[in-house]
């Protein structure tokens, strides 16, 4: 438990990594097929979804298209879209993906037709909403809450208070917004249905609106959506069970949430097993466990793979298909985390900012393959010797 509340994680030592190693060498765990709904991935390698904060009021453009036409041959057998979200004020910035118009319908489904043409991954989106963490610059512009001239726009959350110093305070959720954003969501994946992803995600972390009313620190609610887990959970279930009705049972419908605040008056492990467990009740067939992002002043812990502990016993606890994600970056790493059976599904994203290729090269050291385009074909082990080495 010291570890879940971010002491430094248990290293695997050299031996059992060491077999680790020879057992991938024979059939890799982390390249092994799974199933999750109707949906059959060839690998258990996901590329988590990552804001570029480069949309045109909620439009994809031809950076996505770039950018995901990229990781659709990265060796990933998944890919979820970035945080796409379901109203225009309930972006993070000004250059966040929406699925709220049939504007913003139209860019997408060009970019993921092109990139389902170019590539082998299946596709996933994960739908959003920001709740007080919206109306924000983007990070390399300072990441703060936007100037008065920036055309900022209110925000609302759980109860008002502010995400941080400087930051200002939303206004409280009403029934009336709870019920316009529970349709969005409804309307968001629907158009994602139309588009023809593959997958769809909840993100109900992070400290944007749903996690808001989850967590006890930023929910001092006193009606039925505040104090106990039961009540701080109606929201977001409602928002679950709703899109889980427009959802087909073929299509897998998963929820990313997080394991833990990192903060003693927050969520924790054993939260995140009952959340898991009510979400798995609504119909949701897959959980990605991450944490973290309650507050501004909020730090997650930094070793690799600080996620784990907590999506293993989420796995256990609650036997659901899990994915987990946090400073996953070696194919070591990653495939103990499937070997050991303490996640379904491992889920990178920095490391393939850094390597879009990462797959390539953890099948490669794992004694796997992954399809490659054709016209990649000649730097393959197969035809160029320093691939080999």
């Amino acid at each position: 438990m010291a570890y879940l509340r971010g002491a430094a994680a248990p290293r695997v030592p050299g031996l059992i990594l060491f077999v680790i190693l020879q057992r991938a060498a024979m059939s890799s765990a982390l390249f092994s097929p799974i199933k999750l709904a109707g949906l059959e991935l060839a690998n258990r390698l996901v590329v988590s979804p990552m804001c570029q904060y480069s949309a045109d009021d909620g439009c994809a453009n031809e950076w996505h298209l770039m950018h995901l036409g990229m990781l659709a041959h990265s060796g990933a057998a998944l890919v979820v879209v970035e945080a796409t979200h379901v109203e225009r004020a309930g972006r993070i910035t000004h250059g966040c993906l929406g699925l709220y118009s049939d504007d913003n319908e139209a860019a997408l489904a060009r970019v993921i037709a092109a990139a389902r043409r170019m590539g082998h991954a299946k596709f996933g989106i994960q739908l959003a909403h920001s709740g007080r963490k919206g109306s924000a610059q983007r990070p390399w512009e300072g990441g703060g809450p936007l100037a008065a001239g920036a055309d900022p726009w209110p925000t609302m959350a759980a109860s008002p208070i502010p995400f941080g110093d400087g930051w200002p305070a939303p206004r409280e959720v009403t029934e009336e917004d709870m019920e316009r954003v529970r349709a969005a969501f409804v309307s968001a994946a629907g158009r994602a249905l139309r588009i023809g992803f593959d997958a769809i995600e909840l993100h109900f972390a992070h400290g944007y609106l749903a996690h808001g009313f989850m967590s006890p620190v930023s929910n001092k609610r006193t009606d039925r959506y505040g104090g106990t887990l039961e009540n701080r959970l109606r929201f977001p279930l409602a928002i679950a069970r709703a899109v889980r009705a427009v959802v087909p049972p073929q299509v897998p419908l998963g929820a990313r949430i997080t394991g833990s605040d990192w903060r003693p008056d927050g969520l924790g492990p054993d939260d995140a097993v009952a959340i898991a467990k009510a979400l798995k009740d609504e119909g949701i067939d897959f959980i990605c466990v991450s944490s973290g992002g309650i507050t501004a002043d909020t730090r997650n812990p930094t070793e690799p793979g600080y996620n784990v502990p907590i999506a293993a016993q989420v796995k256990k606890k609650v036997g659901i298909a899990t994915r987990v994600v946090g400073l996953i970056h070696t194919p070591a790493q990653a495939e103990a985390i499937i070997a050991e059976g303490l996640a379904d599904q491992v889920s990178l994203a920095r490391a393939f900012l850094d390597d879009p290729h990462w797959g390539w090269h953890a099948a490669k050291a794992l004694g796997a393959e992954v399809p490659r385009p054709p016209q990649y074909q000649r730097a393959g082990p197969r035809l160029w010797a320093p691939a080999k080495g």
